[in-house]
């Protein structure tokens, strides 16, 4: 696999890369100077890379190497989709080993934060720093457990047929509504050489594995030494935001950000915030 060595492309216009890793093809891209440590983002339950703020890319991609990807069976990468988190981090792994880096950033959204401890757990010396978005730890009460809020935003959402994420992810504040919908015309800003999105097969493996970390015993989260952003908004509907401070609380060496009236989203709709944040701590 061979990084491109262009440096001026933006979120709506990088071109999607493959490669090929133990017999699987991988989709990504990547932006910013190819020096350095990379920046690794893992996405989201449902999420490919089409998914990401560009507001989020293009910041941190001005200073940092930024390096999407779709995981196994999601997006533009073929395969199924696995039923734990455990081969998730192993399918993350393999990519990351295969690209040649010897030591990566990680930034984990919600289940991406799931796979991203265990990357830190699993391999500690492939890892760096990391940054934990609207997540929370394995075991803990309440993570991976479909919430009466998360079932009637979902339902409401396909009865009216339209995306989730502006009733999942951000609050229904006057201000929480402005960022839904000044967040959904950012995802639209690349017009072309998308992927496809997440079949309704592939969100039910996503879901079995989102389950099974909710329901299985908890993580030594005090063997992750690396230095960890946690960040989250103050009302999460989807994963508590309490999960968010039990992170914090159980890492050695976490800083803890929450956004007021904000929600799972809350790094999108603070993009202008946590950008500058993210930076400084890689730094």
């Amino acid at each position: 696999m061979t990084p491109s060595t262009t440096t001026t492309a933006t979120a709506a216009t990088t071109p999607t890369r493959h490669a090929e890793v133990d017999g699987t093809r991988f989709t990504w891209r990547e932006l910013g100077p190819r020096s350095g440590v990379p920046l690794v983002l893992l996405h989201h339950f449902t999420a490919t890379i089409d998914d990401w703020d560009p507001r989020v890319l293009d910041g941190i991609a001005a200073e940092r190497h930024v390096v999407v990807v779709d995981n196994r069976g999601v997006g533009g990468t073929r395969g199924r989709v696995p039923t734990t988190v455990e081969a998730m981090a192993r399918d993350a792994i393999a990519f990351i080993r295969a690209s040649g880096w010897p030591e990566v950033d990680l930034l984990g959204f919600s289940l991406g934060g799931f796979v991203a401890q265990v990357i830190a757990t699993k391999e500690p010396q492939l890892v760096r720093r990391l940054v934990l978005a609207g997540t929370g730890p394995a075991g803990f009460k309440g993570v991976g457990r479909l919430n009466r809020r998360l079932l009637t935003d979902t339902a409401l959402a396909a009865v009216t047929l339209r995306d989730p994420k502006p009733l999942l992810f951000f609050t229904r504040t006057g201000p929480g509504r402005y960022a839904a919908a000044a967040y959904m015309a950012r995802l639209g800003e690349r017009s072309g050489d998308r992927v496809p999105r997440t079949s309704v097969r592939a969100a039910a493996r996503q879901m079995l594995a989102i389950a099974r970390w909710g329901a299985g015993d908890p993580l030594d989260l005090g063997a992750i030494r690396h230095p960890t952003l946690v960040v989250n908004g103050e009302d999460d509907r989807m994963l508590a935001t309490r999960g968010s401070f039990e992170l914090a609380h159980r890492l050695p060496d976490a800083r803890l950000v929450i956004y007021p009236d904000a929600g799972h989203g809350g790094a999108f709709q603070h993009h202008d915030r946590f950008v500058p944040e993210v930076l400084t701590f890689l730094r």
